[in-house]
């Protein structure tokens, strides 16, 4: 059964390079566009991990993190931030939030497998 991947991205061509790339390497793909739909789909499917944008429409990506590693069913489940957020900070930031980890956008294609895996 393949891996199950949560990719909450508010942005149509993100979200569909991406999922592209995760299914292309046989991973399950759901998506979210907003963080209270990525909160409650993570809580519905429980995914194997959480990719999750910063800035978000409703809720930006720091509070979803929050609330995800609040809940215990997702505690275990690592999120990585995925986001165009490169400022000084910004990495400790996510980090801070409850995010086991954090991808710059645009993400790079020949290593992003090699930076998913390295979460699952």
């Amino acid at each position: 059964m393949p891996k199950k991947i949560l990719y909450i991205e508010d942005n149509e061509q993100n979200l569909y390079l991406v999922k592209f790339i995760l299914e292309k390497h046989g991973y399950q793909v759901l998506s979210a566009t907003d963080g209270p739909q990525g909160i409650d789909l993570a809580v519905k499917s429980a995914p194997d991990l959480i990719l999750l944008d910063i800035q978000l429409p409703r809720m930006d990506g720091y509070a979803v993190a929050r609330i995800l590693r609040s809940n215990a069913a997702l505690a275990r489940v690592p999120i990585v931030a995925v986001t165009s957020y490169a400022m000084a900070g910004d990495r400790e930031k996510a980090l801070g939030a409850g995010c086991s980890g954090y991808i710059e956008k645009p993400i790079n294609p020949d290593t992003f497998m090699k930076q998913i895996e390295q979460h699952l």
